[in-house]
């Protein structure tokens, strides 16, 4: 019987079935009760239509997912974000029994794709991958159209990747002292790619042009994936992208290796210096990775996205392919990714103000 009103629940909610205005309740009068009493087909139907709206609110978590999921990423092919956005979304699929597709939506620094999804129906189906861009440091820069808070009901952090100071091959720069001093020479010289101003990459590069005081053009990309390539080619010099993103460009030696911006050298690259240790303080860019889905899901399809998402993320091979890159995976529950979005987005507000940074 249960079964029955659940489906007869998701029809009303689907717009397959009408539901007719006598089953609502309204002020009755006597010409009301008597049509009541001269039809017993009404007297039948209200009462079911009444207890199967009543039981909506279960059978949704259980019934999803109910078609393919997509996964909107705010940056183009090929980058770090969609390697790890599809590394998840394949073993995403087969834990939550339906089809889950990658959708590629780069443009305006993340905003395009961070927009699509804070509008889009509430109910597990379409989902976002963000991070530190889109959910922290582009919103600290600039007023956008969607607010990374109130927009958003955060699902799990799958992990954080340190940020790499890379150059062209071909710059002929030495290390970040020759840099800096082919910089103060001739400050036109070089030229730094970024992911799009208000990413990563951009606030890394000009965090380091403010600690080492020199001056350097900023190229902007949609995203870091041909922000890369540029560099490669030499159309650019000096870039900031994930370790994630970079290492396998570093290991190939289309790429140089300078610094790591973060607190610690990495054991994939053991000879490669913090900026730190360098001589430049200051830039500590810690890049994170997360899932989210629009303002107003469910609070069980949540639940149960975050239980999947834990699942493919303790999964070794997904640690392997994710970590072999140079990112660390983590885990997190819906109320700590929360907690991290507002901790980062009041913490980059700052960096903002300080260093004066803006958008153009």
């Amino acid at each position: 019987a249960r079964a029955a009103l659940v489906r007869t629940a998701r029809k009303i909610l689907q717009g397959e079935l009408h539901v007719p205005d006598y089953v609502f309740s309204r002020r009755r009068t006597r010409d009301d009760a008597s049509s009541e009493k001269d039809d017993p087909v009404k007297q039948l139907i209200a009462p079911l239509m009444a207890a199967s709206l009543a039981a909506t609110a279960a059978p949704a978590a259980l019934a999803f997912p109910a078609k393919t999921i997509t996964i909107v990423v705010p940056t183009a092919a090929g980058g770090g974000n969609d390697a790890m956005a599809r590394t998840i979304a394949q073993k995403l699929g087969p834990l939550l029994g339906q089809t889950v597709i990658v959708d590629n939506r780069a443009g305006a620094n993340g905003s395009i794709a961070s927009e699509y999804v804070a509008r889009a129906t509430p109910d597990g189906h379409t989902l976002m991958f963000g991070y530190i861009a889109t959910h922290a440091m582009n919103p600290a820069l600039q007023k956008l159209r969607y607010d990374p808070v109130a927009d958003f009901a955060p699902v799990g952090l799958v992990g954080y990747s340190p940020t790499l100071m890379v150059a062209s091959a071909s710059a002929g720069i030495k290390d970040v002292r020759d840099l800096v001093a082919q910089l103060k020479a001739r400050p036109d010289k070089f030229a730094y790619a970024s992911a799009g101003n208000g990413t990563a990459p951009h606030y890394a590069a000009e965090l380091f042009k403010l600690s080492a005081g020199v001056d350097m053009l900023g190229v902007p990309y949609k995203g870091s994936a041909p922000a890369v390539s540029d560099t490669i080619g030499g159309q650019t010099q000096v870039m900031f992208p994930s370790f994630f993103t970079a290492l396998p460009h570093v290991k190939s030696g289309k790429l140089k290796a300078l610094a790591l911006a973060g607190p610690k050298r990495s054991p994939l690259l053991p000879d490669v210096p913090t900026l730190k240790e360098a001589g430049i303080d200051g830039v500590d860019v810690q890049q994170w990775y997360a899932f989210f889905a629009p303002a107003g899901t469910p609070k069980p399809v949540i639940e149960k996205l975050n239980k999947a998402l834990n699942q493919v993320l303790a999964d070794k091979e997904t640690i392997q392919r994710i970590e072999g890159h140079g990112a660390d995976v983590e885990s997190s529950t819906p109320e700590q990714l929360a907690a991290l979005v507002r901790g980062e987005l009041a913490r980059w507000k700052t960096v903002v103000q300080k260093a004066r940074l803006t958008a153009d």
